[in-house]
């Protein structure tokens, strides 16, 4: 399998390219990254490029959509719930469906709680493209424009992800690569999920409110994400460190 990335240097956002073989065919993944080293490395595989698939319907991860279907004349593919906020698909893809591009398989999977219309995208049933959902050593919020719930964002790491072989590769929608293994023995979200770890179950505010900070955990851009509940509503969120205040 060929897989080639490129990430944007503001949003850290990837684009990633999976093939098949040289020659062969290939799909793009999120198209937020630069364009140029995606169209060099699908000119040095000779890939044909089939189908564009979309995780969820954030600018980070649409930017080059456009204009990979006008040189690729392929689908733009996303989850029917996000349809009006893409505007431009060509696809819906429903929960469990399967594409093919040469001898890549790959199957959708509903993993709602960043956006409802989130998807995963499972390729030959060994490496996974989690979108915002689930990054090396952390989670997606639950703040950001078409958002689920908190509990939405833990039943699809926990039930979903965390269900696939340890073995398989995960490809996030930003920066870096890691395992389902790796993740389930460190990401401090999912050990918390697990009841491995303690909650913290400290004061704290988020966004003005008062709130109790549970879980705390560096996220990709090299801020933290934090998991709390709110006093008042009792209410789980999973929100940037940024706003929270001790």
């Amino acid at each position: 399998m060929i897989v080639e990335r490129s990430l944007d240097p503001r949003w850290l956002s990837n684009t990633w390219l999976v093939g098949d073989r040289p020659g062969g065919h290939g799909v793009l993944i999120d198209t937020g990254g630069p364009m140029e080293p995606i169209l060099a490395a699908i000119e040095a595989h000779r890939l044909t490029v089939t189908h564009v698939l979309c995780t969820h319907h954030h600018h980070d991860h649409v930017t080059h959509n456009a204009d990979y279907k006008q040189r690729f004349d392929c689908p733009i593919c996303g989850h029917a719930a996000e349809a009006e906020l893409f505007g431009d698909l060509d696809r819906e893809l429903a929960a469990g469906e399967e594409l093919r591009s040469g001898d890549l398989v790959l199957r959708a999977l509903h993993i709602p709680g960043h956006t409802e219309g989130q998807l995963a995208f499972l390729v030959n049933e060994s490496r996974v493209f989690t979108g915002d959902t689930l990054f090396k050593g952390s989670v997606g919020g639950t703040r950001a424009p078409g958002h689920g719930t908190f509990e939405e964002l833990r039943e699809s790491v926990m039930g979903t992800l965390m269900a696939l072989p340890h073995g398989t590769l995960v490809n996030p929608g930003h920066v870096d690569e890691t395992t389902i293994g790796a993740e389930w023995e460190s990401n401090p979200f999912v050990r918390a999920w697990r009841g491995v770890d303690d909650l913290r179950d400290e004061p704290c505010t988020a966004f003005g409110q008062p709130a109790r900070l549970l879980v705390e955990a560096r996220d990709y851009d090299g801020g933290t994400k934090c998991q709390v509940r709110f006093e008042e509503s009792g209410a789980l969120d999973l929100v940037p460190g940024s706003r929270v205040k001790r």
